[in-house]
């Protein structure tokens, strides 16, 4: 970068070059961190937190934002969080090599709610006072300021954005905080205090010295100061020992303050109107400030003759020197006022179909404006093409780029003639989702200042499209827009080129008509046919005569069949196919076609998976025991076949060990049981041959069962039978090692199985299909009541004595043979009963 150090004197490139590798550190790529400096950002006491989520990113964006998150938070200015209670969406900003700005909406969040910092910028006196008497002037320009400073930890999470990865926390200052210029300003100017002849306002420093020696010892404290505060600057921006320099709209050089030329340019060089349209803006250009210049009127006759129903157009020698004269009053003093940074400030931007008019002036007291600067320039051949709100967009954001020294810092207000980008560009909105990406990166730029926009009616916006419609015709490269490059590369993903889709768009009858509105404006009320594309009118613009939503073209009717053929090329789901087009391109109704093509796609038909099962409806629980009976076959097991049959109500189980499964032995089975249980009202079976035989179905039809067998494939409608056959193979197994045939191991199953409590009913079989439970081995070691009752009864009977009578004694016995009531006898033997415990 030597070529950049420039002087007059003998030597002083070589001391430049060695300041240069002295602070190199300041020069560097990385990210500079203040010490010593924190950014604390103070909210009013009623601000309450707010949450917005994460906005929608375009699909083909992703990968870039996501890339550009792990950058930041590699670098340190992001960190993730997995909570907060505040969140600002982000909005993505192409930029002109593809990568991605990522940039917090910040106005919808912290902004209204803070505290904004007053600190004062420097005024132009002050500056220009204390760089008098330079020789020469070295400009440096900070690399991203604002992200050099960190952030209190009390704040951070104020600057907390959620976007599609989650929630991340800035670590340092950023763009679009409304305190950031104040703050910034206060951290600078501490920074280089007393450091001679030098003066910053935000990121740019001006360093001059009335020799060459002192200019450099100047440079060199500044150099000094940002290495030890660790402040980066941007080499390629940095300019040194030039004789003169553009600093805050004025020229300085050696010789004092200048004005530029500039501010008056664009009515200096407007040139002659070649119409009666543009001798009216003329005019009206001229008679926004008739209160100033004195006889305006005597001035101006020429041209408004030539404004005269049925008059010829002609221009005279009486009508140009009106013209001229007419340029030299708007711009002598007895207009023009100079910038004063206490006054309010107002700045109208319009747009004509081939040029943009800005006029920045004051507010007096009065209510009356008086104009500051006035700027025009010619669109190139894209911004030509822009629809209508772009070109009036564009000419705001133009516009305070063009005064930025005078506004940046300081509230102003922007004057606009198109109403829809009050909303757009709301320092109290948000940024609208679909909002075309053109206008997303103005309304972020614009964000960045702290301003308020107003509506004028054409009528009344006559000083800034007097200046569009008269721009001065200085011819101007082309220049390659970011957003136009993004809006190529959408249009080149699509299987139809933008030429065929800017074809078919002027022949489609309704995006035709879409198309001629977006460009000249639309009208108050919306067609019935154009009720899809009215609602969104302030969102679509136009690129190389195609139509944009937003990020997506919008595709004429004769192309759409052709564009979702190729969106399904890969067989890809609704899904997906509705993440491609949200990224590429939309027309109405076009989720409904997604999905009609994927529903009727044969290859996708053909392929598609097992849906997820319906849940099965349960059987109805029988009233009573016996009513519906499952049955079904298990086996072959241990080389036999069992017939299971479980009744629905008890679930009661009876099991036939069989050596075949044929309909003849499941009738003989189901028969014996009938016997012991009775017929029941219906019987439920799988559809195997033994049940669905001519011989079974005569069975049930002369007993008078209703058979209903089970969905086929579907054993879970036949469930209590397909569960029981489980639970008794699993049994079966488990005893194969146990003592006995297989039927005693059967026994001992069914046995236990009918007289434990089922986990669906929570009473045992048993119980419920007879009112008791079965008696078992384990009920023996139970104590037995009866018993007991019958031995306490005998007790009552003998008096409550026990007798004990040996062999050989004599006793009385009761004698009912004879007449006599006793008869004596003698004892041979006795025995008492082991159960009763009684005499015999």
């Amino acid at each position: 970068m030597l070529h950049t150090f420039q002087s007059k004197e003998k030597g002083t490139d070589q001391t430049l070059e060695h300041l240069r590798k002295k602070y190199n550190t300041v020069f560097s790529d990385q990210m500079g961190t203040v010490k010593g400096f924190t950014a604390k950002l103070v909210l009013r006491d009623d601000a309450t937190p707010k949450f917005c989520k994460a906005r929608s990113v375009p699909y083909s964006l992703r990968p870039k934002v996501e890339a550009e998150i792990d950058r930041l938070q590699d670098t340190g200015i992001l960190t993730k969080v997995d909570r907060s209670e505040w969140a600002t969406p982000i909005v993505p900003i192409v930029k002109k090599d593809g990568s991605v700005r990522m940039c917090g909406d910040f106005k919808v969040t912290v902004n209204s709610m803070l505290h904004v910092d007053q600190y004062p910028l420097p005024r132009l006196d002050d500056i220009f006072a204390a760089l008098a008497g330079g020789k020469h002037f070295s400009k440096i320009d900070l690399k991203q300021a604002y992200l050099q400073l960190p952030v209190e930890e009390s704040s951070k999470h104020y600057l907390t954005i959620n976007t599609h990865k989650g929630l991340y926390r800035y670590n340092r200052l950023v763009f679009g905080i409304a305190s950031a210029p104040a703050i910034w300003q206060r951290t600078i100017d501490q920074i280089l205090q007393g450091i001679p002849g030098t003066q910053c306002i935000l990121d740019d420093m001006i360093i001059t010295g009335r020799t060459d020696k002192e200019h450099l010892a100047n440079l060199e404290e500044v150099l000094k100061r940002l290495k030890e505060y660790d402040l980066q600057a941007n080499l390629k921006k940095c300019e040194f020992f030039k004789d003169k320099i553009v600093f805050c709209g004025h020229e300085i050089d050696c010789n004092g303050l200048h004005k530029t030329q500039d501010k008056i340019e664009a009515v200096v060089q407007a040139p002659r109107p070649q119409n009666i349209t543009e001798v009216r803006s003329f005019t009206g250009l001229i008679n926004y400030y008739r209160r100033f210049p004195p006889n305006l009127s005597a001035v101006l006759q020429p041209l408004n003759q030539l404004l005269e129903n049925n008059r010829t157009w002609r221009w005279t020698e009486q009508c140009e020197n009106a013209f001229l004269e007419a340029k030299r009053l708007i711009t002598s003093e007895q207009v023009l006022m100079h910038y004063d940074p206490e006054m309010p400030v107002k700045l109208a931007c319009d747009a004509s179909p081939y040029g943009l008019g800005a006029v920045l002036s004051h507010t007096l007291k009065d209510g009356s404006e008086r104009p500051v600067a006035f700027a025009s320039r010619t669109l190139n051949d894209a911004e030509k093409n822009y629809s209508q709100i772009d070109k009036e967009a564009l000419a705001l954001v133009w516009g305070v780029k063009k005064f930025h020294a005078y506004l940046y810092g300081k509230r102003f207000t922007l004057v606009t003639d198109h109403q829809p980008l009050l909303s757009i560009f709301s320092p109290k909105k948000g940024i609208p989702a679909m909002t075309a990406a053109r206008l997303q990166r103005y309304a972020l730029f614009l964000a960045s200042h702290m301003y308020d926009i107003e509506f004028k009616p054409s009528s009344l916006h006559t000083n800034a499209d007097g200046l569009s419609r008269l721009p001065c015709t200085r011819e101007r490269q082309r220049r390659v827009d970011a957003v136009d490059m993004f809006h190529t590369a959408q249009l080149e993903a699509l299987p139809v080129t933008s030429t065929v889709i800017k074809q078919e768009t002027r022949k489609d009858v309704t995006l035709s008509k879409v198309y001629t509105y977006t460009m000249s404006g639309w009208p108050a009320t919306g067609r019935k046919e154009l009720t899809p594309y009215f609602q969104w009118r302030n969102e679509i613009t136009t690129y190389q005569g195609c139509l944009m939503w937003g990020m997506r073209v919008m595709i004429p009717q004769k192309c759409q069949h052709l564009v979702l053929q190729q969106l399904h090329e890969g067989h890809v789901g609704i899904v997906k196919m509705k993440l491609l087009a949200r990224s590429h391109f939309w027309w109405p109704g076009l989720d409904q076609q997604i999905e009609n093509m994927a529903k009727n796609c044969s290859g996708c038909l053909e392929t598609l998976h097992m849906p997820a099962p319906v849940p099965v409806h349960p059987w109805e629980w029988p009233a009573e025991p016996w009513q519906r009976i499952h049955v079904d076959y298990a086996g072959p097991f241990e080389k036999h076949m069992f017939l299971v049959i479980v009744d629905a109500h008890s679930k009661w189980p009876e099991v036939f060990c069989t050596d075949s499964s044929t309909s003849a032995q499941t009738i003989e089975c189901l028969r014996t049981t009938f016997a012991r249980f009775g017929l029941p009202l219906q019987l439920v079976s799988d559809n195997a041959q033994a049940f669905v035989s001519d011989e079974f179905t005569r069975f049930m039809s002369v007993n008078g069962i209703k058979h209903s067998t089970s969905a086929p494939y579907h054993p879970a409608t036949n469930g209590l039978a397909e569960c029981f056959v489980q639970t008794l193979k699993q049994g079966l197994r488990a005893a194969k090692r146990d003592e006995g045939t297989l039927q005693t191991k059967l026994a001992k199953f069914l046995a236990s199985y009918r007289n434990t409590p089922h986990a669906t009913t929570n009473e045992s079989p048993a119980a419920l299909m007879f009112g008791r439970p079965l008696r078992t081995q384990l009920d023996i070691m139970k104590p037995n009541r009866h018993n007991e009752v019958l031995n306490k009864q005998a007790k009552m009977l003998s008096g409550g004595r026990e007798r004990h009578l040996q062999t050989g004694q004599e006793v009385m016995v009761r004698d009912y043979r004879r007449g006599g009531k006793w008869t004596r006898g003698t004892v041979h033997t006795h025995k008492r009963d082991p159960e009763l415990t009684r005499f015999k």
